[in-house]
C-alpha cells in the first residue's frame, strides 16, 4: 500500500512538470507534435528508472556517513553528491541516445539537441535531489518513486504535445499563437494537476 501510495503521489501530487516546474525547457520545446513528445517521455522515464534506484545505493553506502557506509561510519563524502548524481545521468542518457539513433533515426533527428540534454534535464537531477530529502528506506522506494516521477512527466508532456496538435487548427488569436497559448495552455494545466493536492494519501 505504501509503494502504491508513493507511486500515485509522484504521478500526479508532486508532478516534476506542474509541482516544480522542473525540465520545462524540454517540456516546451519537444511538445510541439505526440511522436516526439512520446519518445521523450519514455527515454526520460528509462533514464529515471535506471538512474535513481543507482544513485540510491550510491547515496547510501558511498556517499552518506553512517553504518551502512562501506568506507566506515565517519567518512563524508555527500560534498560529492551532485558530481556522482550527473556523472550516472549522463553515463545513461548517452546510452539511451546512442539507443535511440541506431534503433529509431527518424525520431533521433526529430528530437535533436534534447535527446543528449536529459543529461541536463533539472527533473531527472531533481528526483534524485528529492530522493535524498524524503531519505528513502530502501531502493525499492527510490525505483517506484522514479517510475511515477517519470510517468508523470510522460503524461505531462503527450498532454501537452496532444493539446497543441489541436490547436493548429483553432483560431487562436495573432499575439497568443505559438508561445503565448502554449503558456497560458502549461498554466491551465498546472491549476487541473492543483486539484490533485486535496488527496490524502
Amino acid at each position: 500500500m505504501e509503494y502504491l501510495s508513493l507511486f500515485v503521489k509522484s504521478i500526479f501530487v508532486d508532478n516534476m512538470i506542474f509541482a516544480y516546474f522542473l525540465g520545462m525547457c524540454s517540456y516546451l520545446a519537444v511538445s510541439k507534435n505526440v511522436k516526439t513528445a512520446n519518445g521523450l517521455g519514455l527515454a526520460v522515464i528509462f533514464v529515471l528508472v535506471c538512474t535513481l534506484p543507482l544513485n540510491y545505493l550510491l547515496n547510501k553506502y558511498i556517499l552518506t556517513p553512517g553504518e551502512n557506509c562501506i568506507f566506515g561510519p565517519d567518512v563524508d563524502l555527500s560534498f560529492l553528491s551532485f558530481i556522482i548524481f550527473i556523472a550516472v545521468i549522463a553515463a545513461f542518457t548517452q546510452l539511451v541516445e546512442m539507443i535511440v539513433e541506431k534503433f529509431l533515426p527518424s525520431l533521433y533527428s526529430s528530437l535533436g539537441i534534447f535527446l543528449p540534454l536529459i543529461a541536463v534535464n533539472c527533473a531527472i537531477l531533481g528526483g534524485s535531489l528529492f530522493m535524498q530529502q524524503k531519505d528513502f528506506v530502501n531502493v525499492g522506494e527510490s525505483a517506484v518513486y522514479a517510475l511515477g516521477s517519470g510517468l508523470g512527466w510522460y503524461i505531462a508532456i503527450v498532454a501537452l504535445a496532444a493539446i497543441r496538435e489541436k490547436l493548429t487548427y483553432s483560431k487562436v488569436p495573432a499575439p497568443l499563437r505559438g508561445i503565448g497559448i502554449t503558456f497560458i495552455t502549461v498554466g491551465l494545466m498546472g491549476i487541473a494537476f492543483m486539484a490533485f493536492m486535496g488527496i490524502s494519501l
